[in-house]
């Protein structure tokens, strides 16, 4: 029982490190969020000039390089747009092997900005998840908020809501912890599959974002679940 009771304590303390795959706008967002997480971050981009100054700009020991370099870390977050995010599935192949990736993409048709790209009854996680090699573990998170938001922790003094789908326990707990830690709600919504309506309704949310309309939503908004 005492080595049981060391083992799950232990299991309980280890937090996991994350890379994050880009250094855009998403990616400083969920990187402040795993700083403040208690977790290290390792920025990989495919312009090791940005990625050093956005690494520099968080501070806290924040790590850099360019995606030519393996992810350190045991979850590696997609913060890249959709077409991009296979791309560099299927790049790193094996070295994705035995961790957890996370896609945040949302594969909104930007030509017209009317549609989503992938077929009904499927969704970019899935796509991700199919090119991911064995061992590894496609989750489905951050996709419904905003990179402003994830800076700041919130929206409008509320906390933010960040909704997850995967068919890995393992790894939806890993990534719910993390966003539990950053000071966020994790929401599981079931498996991989909801992606579906994860990414159908964070579309419908940027094309309110999008319309004059509304005059206060300015990528500035949350999804949040009251009651």
């Amino acid at each position: 029982m005492k080595n049981f009771l060391a083992t799950l304590f232990g299991k309980k303390q280890k937090m996991a490190n994350v890379t994050i795959i880009g250094n855009g706008n998403m990616a400083r967002g969920i990187a402040t969020r795993a700083i403040a997480a208690g977790r290290t971050v390792q920025i990989l981009g495919q312009d090791a000039a940005k990625a050093q100054t956005l690494a520099a700009e968080l501070g806290a020991g924040t790590t850099a390089g360019t995606t030519a370099e393996s992810p350190a870390g045991s979850i590696v977050v997609l913060a890249v747009p959709f077409d991009a995010a296979k791309s560099v599935v299927t790049t790193y192949g094996g070295a994705l092997a035995g961790k957890t990736i996370v896609d945040i993409t949302n594969p909104v048709n930007f030509a017209t900005f009317d549609s989503l790209v992938v077929e009904p009854g499927n969704s970019a996680a899935e796509e991700i998840a199919a090119l991911a090699p064995a061992g590894a573990d496609v989750v489905k998170a951050f996709n419904t908020a905003f990179a402003g938001t994830l800076v700041a922790g919130e929206a409008e003094g509320q906390t933010l809501d960040i909704f997850i789908a995967g068919d890995s326990e393992a790894a939806t707990a890993a990534v719910s912890s993390l966003v539990a830690d950053g000071g966020m709600r994790p929401i599981v919504a079931g498996g991989l599959k909801r992606s579906r309506e994860l990414e159908g309704f964070q579309f419908l949310v940027m094309t309110l974002q999008a319309n004059p309309a509304f005059e206060t939503f300015n990528w500035n908004t949350g999804l949040k679940i009251v009651g």
